[in-house]
């Protein structure tokens, strides 16, 4: 379960302003809350699941999501053999310094769907990590770009490696805003 409270609260005065009795109080300060599920013990019956059968458990809710995607705002939309789509939502809480959306934003979604996509073909008991990451910003997302939609694509999935490729596009516009690469390590039992 993912919920999120982004309520602007009534800020405290800031100290006084250098010159005389001048104060400034802060434009109103937001906070973000979120919740989610605790990763279950790996039981039997989870043991057992391909990586396609654990991502479909998640989407449909008989899993608990990673809570990275509580973290973040972003979700799994779908999977399939060799696919992974997930939807983020930018935000002003993502900004970083220059007031764009933090390219760590685009990159956690892009190794999300990449790493997903070469999860769903796995077998049972087998997991994976990332051990290369190739990221490419094609156009800024800021704090109002609506939903960015990011598709992954496992390319090859071989005994002790794995590639895939995604791209992010905008669900609104069509538009690139990143693509990446990957290359997985497979972990066999």
């Amino acid at each position: 379960m993912t919920t999120y409270d982004m309520t602007p609260t009534a800020s405290a005065p800031t100290a006084p302003a250098p010159t005389a009795s001048a104060s400034t109080t802060s434009p109103g300060v937001h906070t973000r809350t979120h919740s989610w599920e605790p990763r279950p013990e790996p039981t039997p019956e989870i043991l057992g699941m391909s990586g396609l059968e654990i991502l479909r458990a998640a989407m449909d809710g008989r899993l608990p999501a990673a809570s990275i995607m509580s973290t973040l705002g972003f979700r799994l939309t779908e999977v399939g053999e060799g696919l992974a789509v997930f939807e983020g939502d930018p935000g002003e809480h993502l900004l970083n310094p220059m007031g764009t959306v933090h390219g760590g934003f685009l990159a956690t979604l892009l190794d999300s769907a990449l790493g997903s996509a070469v999860m769903s073909r796995l077998p049972a008991g087998t997991m994976y990590t990332t051990v290369q990451l190739g990221v490419h910003m094609i156009r800024p997302v800021l704090a109002d770009t609506p939903a960015l939609r990011c598709e992954g694509r496992a390319l090859h999935v071989g005994r002790t490696t794995a590639t895939a490729e995604a791209r992010v596009v905008g669900t609104h516009d069509g538009k690139l805003y990143a693509h990446g690469t990957t290359t997985c390590a497979v972990l066999r039992p």
